[in-house]
């Protein structure tokens, strides 16, 4: 290939990558199919010539292949493309050709997949969040084999150890009674392994300079802070407060329409409030789950934060909306105490929040 800038587009799945390659006019000039392996996929970029731009889908091998590619090609874009329509035929060639076009055009969004320095913690919280979702995935499990046979489990009574025999010699049937006792020896193993991850994802979270930092910040504790710094890993992604308002869910859509009226032959824009439709939808829910906890938690317990909600539902703003506010308040202040690496300060919280 000439010495030019290409546009490469990969469709990846577990046993091939589909590359659709692109030049600047737009024309396809080569199309290749690979295994999903690292040593051919390294030679297939180093054999090109020129400025290189790679995008491919968000998926399971996303990390993996932007690790492997950032050292190879002047710049790897990860996008995410749920939701968006598709017309037409789908195939792994025609995937990759749309993500070449739309790489030539700038249309792609990136999603972030730098900071390799916290990949550790990443996964250490991950798997802690695996723990936790197991486990109540396993006692839910569990509460519902009693429902559906009329037999009532109050509080958590049903998961202690020491009645296990009295629970089990309710259940009449043999298959009903084995799937019980199947679903309590699963539980037992997952609640043995839940503090090891929790204390595992601690120490390597205290290892962040941050950690002081967002620990000072009330109703964040320890393992909500260790899910933020594995999940953001970094301030310095968001430009605002509102990119990172709408990357934890808590922006507001709105809907627009005849905004401009012609006024003497002049286009005027109409003074009229947006429609607004909710909270945006496509956000991170760990982040949306640890700054809502973190706000429920402020709205309940005395405090300057508390005060300052109560200060909102006295100027008229109802409950559900004063809460987002919180979170909000909570999530702005983290981001300014993160880039500026100051204390919290209980008597500087409108000035810090901003």
């Amino acid at each position: 290939m000439k010495r030019s800038t290409k546009y490469v587009g990969l469709d990846v799945h577990q046993a091939t990558v589909v590359a659709s390659v692109r030049e600047e006019s737009g024309r396809v000039i080569a199309r290749n199919i690979m295994p999903t392996d690292a040593t051919v996929l390294v030679e297939f970029f180093r054999g090109m010539r020129g400025t290189i731009y790679v995008a491919f889908e968000e998926g399971t091998q996303a990390q993996w292949l932007h690790d492997l590619l950032v050292p190879v090609v002047h710049q790897v874009i990860v996008c995410d493309r749920r939701g968006q329509s598709t017309e037409g035929n789908k195939g792994d060639k025609l995937d990759a050709d749309a993500l070449s076009d739309l790489l030539r055009q700038g249309a792609l969004r990136s999603v972030y997949h730098g900071s390799p320095d916290r990949a550790a913690l990443k996964e250490l919280a991950r798997t802690y969040q695996n723990l936790v979702e197991d486990s109540t995935r396993v006692m839910l499990r569990l509460k519902a084999l009693f429902r559906a046979r009329g037999i009532r489990t109050p509080g958590r009574k049903v998961y202690a150890t020491k009645q296990r025999a009295t629970w089990l010699a309710q259940l009449g049937e043999r298959g009903v009674r084995f799937r019980a006792t199947a679903l309590f020896a699963e539980l037992e193993v997952l609640k043995s392994l839940r503090p090891m991850a929790k204390a595992a994802m601690l120490a390597e979270a205290k290892k962040d300079p941050a950690w002081t930092i967002l620990c000072s910040i009330p109703f964040l504790g320890p393992v909500r802070v260790s899910l933020l710094l594995a999940t953001l890993q970094t301030p310095w992604r968001f430009r605002t407060k509102r990119q990172l308002w709408a990357y934890a869910g808590f922006a507001v859509v709105t809907r627009e329409t005849a905004q401009y009226a012609m006024d003497g032959g002049r286009p005027v824009r109409r003074r009229r409030q947006p429609m607004t439709r909710g909270l945006n939808r496509n956000h991170n829910r760990v982040v949306k789950d640890v700054l809502k906890g973190a706000a429920t938690a402020a709205a309940t317990r005395s405090g300057p934060l508390k005060d300052w909600y109560q200060g909102r539902l006295t100027r008229g703003m109802r409950e559900e909306l004063a809460r987002v506010t919180l979170a909000r308040k909570l999530a702005a202040l983290m981001l300014r105490l993160w880039k500026t690496g100051e204390r919290y300060d209980p008597a500087k919280l409108t000035e810090q929040a901003h």
